[in-house]
């Protein structure tokens, strides 16, 4: 089964989304992301992560503030890369204006 994970990104900044938002936002919004994984379930393994916040790029000439639009992560194993992308345009992120999600395969290290 191979394993994934999935950059949430917004141009929303999550901190303030979070700050600003009344409780019963908060519930709601979060009781469309449990129903979203009992139908995702279905065809994978779903680790909801957490929130991000972008805070520094670090380069070699040293650390910036990041410009990274990316808002939270999950983690992800499944069989089939089509049935993901297919619950994954179902995300409730992507009702976000400007949302989008990255999906990167995880690959194992030889020897590790």
């Amino acid at each position: 089964m191979a394993k994934y994970m999935i950059l949430y990104n917004s141009s929303a900044n999550a901190t303030e989304l979070m700050a600003n938002a009344t409780p019963e936002e908060m519930q709601a919004s979060m009781e469309e992301w449990i129903a979203w994984r009992a139908e995702a379930d279905k065809v994978a393994k779903i680790e909801f992560g957490l929130p991000l916040q972008a805070r520094s790029r670090i380069t070699p000439d040293g650390a910036s503030k990041s410009d990274s639009q990316v808002s939270g992560y999950s983690i992800v194993e499944g069989e089939s890369m089509e049935a993901l992308i297919g619950v994954l345009q179902k995300h409730p992120h992507l009702q976000r204006p400007g949302a989008s999600i990255d999906v990167l395969e995880m690959l194992s290290m030889p020897g590790l």
